[in-house]
């Protein structure tokens, strides 16, 4: 008789992971179910507050293991928005900074105002 696979419940799944990558290190999977998880704050230097009036895009520090897609799910989850794209950088001092474009029919100012950034 061939055992049944059960499947887990989503609280389960939800969890955050660790995996063994090597001898020693351990590698944290980040949950999709909170998006402030991924999102660590905006940041709020002149350019950024530039891209946010002239070119639709917000920028956030984010955690140095999320990638392109958890980024874009977790500004949709959190703002209700649509994003167009998202670009990231390694800054010098090992920060992953984001640059998330969002769709023409969402103001970036918006959102800016309603986080107090703006």
């Amino acid at each position: 008789m061939a055992a049944k696979k059960t499947e887990k419940p989503e609280k389960q799944k939800a969890r955050q992971e660790v995996k063994k990558t090597s001898v020693g290190q351990t590698k944290a999977v980040i949950r999709e179910s909170d998006p402030w998880e991924i999102l660590m704050y905006p940041h709020l230097a002149e350019k950024s507050m530039k891209m946010v009036e002239a070119e639709n895009k917000l920028v956030f520090m984010v955690k140095r293991n999320s990638k392109k897609s958890q980024i874009k799910e977790a500004i949709e989850k959190a703002f209700n928005v649509k994003v167009t794209k998202v670009n990231f950088e390694i800054t010098m001092a090992g920060q992953k900074k984001a640059y998330v474009k969002l769709g023409p029919e969402f103001s970036a100012s918006d959102i800016a105002t309603r986080m107090g950034m703006v």
